[in-house]
């Protein structure tokens, strides 16, 4: 199989859980904020995050292959998995917590789910970034 395969697919599969966990984390503040009681921006959010959530198994898989298993790395590779790594256990835990919990969460709680899909944004953000610097061959 060509190698180049696996660079092209990891490379089309990580814009999904990026645009998707900001997107589910926009659409569970703003439900937050003017507290939604009909539900569509909660569900939206939840949909958004599942699929990002499967959507990252997918990259972290490819991005294994093509780095050939190594999970660590040096330069622009070291930095992106330093945001890879959090960002794709965080989007685990909360999909399984929102998956758990449902829309029965206590606002406390709820609060702390924000906090950490702050986290894994920011993550999940910074983790493209520097990929892209790999890509680009600024980061080496």
């Amino acid at each position: 199989m060509d190698p180049s395969f696996f660079e092209k697919l990891h490379g089309g599969s990580t814009h999904f859980p990026i645009a998707l966990i900001a997107a589910s984390f926009l659409f569970d503040l703003l439900a937050y904020y003017f507290k939604n009681k009909t539900l569509e921006l909660r569900a939206a959010a939840f949909y958004c995050l599942l699929l990002g959530a499967l959507g990252a198994i997918g990259a972290v898989f490819t991005g294994l292959i093509i780095t050939n298993w190594e999970t660590f790395g040096h330069g622009a590779l070291l930095f992106h998995h330093y945001f890879v790594w959090p960002a794709f256990a965080l989007m685990m835990g909360i999909a399984a917590w929102r998956i758990t919990v449902g829309d029965k969460a206590s606002p406390n709680s709820y609060q702390f789910y924000l906090f950490f899909c702050a986290i894994a944004t920011v993550c999940m953000g910074l983790a493209g970034y520097w990929g892209g610097e790999l890509i680009l061959g600024n980061g080496s």
